[in-house]
């Protein structure tokens, strides 16, 4: 699976498509935190495009969140997406994981496993091991879109410790960058997280929630929930849905 996925660094396109096989895998979140300020992180964007697309791992479906963060934009370009929610995210993974620093690209997988996004026999192995761990089933219900908000419930397991995340993503973006360490490319993005909120476990009930749309742009949305354990960092649920603005 990780040659395929390789292949994906050059052509996106030539990946077979499984996504029928794994349209009801086990959901696996893919995290990807990245910068437009950074010359390292197009493959890594690239590569989480291709995961998303074609979902390569038969049994498990990835469900990708492309996580832009600030500590690059002093380089000459401040990336339009990037969020100081999302460095303080990657600064609770680099402590959770003992790492030295915080760094792009890097990938984490269900809280469980980081490394470097473009890694793919990486995340090969992160995802394989992700389809042995346990999941609770998460349910999305009554989403929609009104009044400038995505209107929601969550179904689940409600257990001690777990906490609900809440994201709104841009379904797709692209950039040209004028200055920078990436000046003169057109970047392509999926998944753009642009609002992200956390909630206590106890809203697994089916209780009606909301998420502003401010900051969100124009087009699709994905409404992207996901469960944690607040000890661990690990996910234990994840579910995802498309809104139509």
């Amino acid at each position: 699976m990780g040659c395929v996925l390789a292949g994906a660094l050059l052509a996106v396109a030539a990946i077979p498509v499984r996504a029928q096989q794994a349209a009801q895998g086990t959901p696996v979140l893919v995290e990807l935190f990245t910068s437009e300020g950074c010359s390292d992180c197009p493959p890594a964007d690239r590569l989480l495009a291709a995961l998303d697309k074609t979902q390569p791992f038969t049994g498990e479906r990835a469900i990708v969140l492309s996580e832009h963060v600030t500590y690059w934009n002093h380089l000459g370009w401040r990336d339009p997406f990037s969020m100081d929610e999302m460095t303080e995210r990657q600064k609770a993974y680099v402590d959770q994981f003992r790492l030295d620093s915080a760094y792009t690209p890097e990938m984490v997988v269900d809280g469980a496993a980081q490394f470097v996004g473009s890694d793919v026999r990486a995340l090969d192995a992160a995802m394989r091991a992700a389809a042995g761990r346990p999941k609770e089933a998460l349910e999305i219900e009554n989403a929609r879109w009104e009044n400038g908000a995505a209107q929601f419930s969550v179904h689940g397991t409600a257990a001690p410790g777990v906490r609900l995340m809440a994201v709104l993503a841009a379904d797709a973006a692209h950039v040209e960058v004028a200055r920078g360490e990436n000046a003169g490319r057109t970047l392509q993005h999926v998944a753009v997280v642009r609002v992200m909120k956390g909630y206590g476990g106890d809203v697994l009930d089916g209780r009606a929630l909301k998420l502003s749309g401010n900051g969100v742009p124009s087009g699709p949305v994905r409404l992207v929930v996901f469960a944690t354990e607040e000890k661990t960092g690990r996910v234990v649920g994840v579910a995802e849905q498309m809104l139509t603005r």
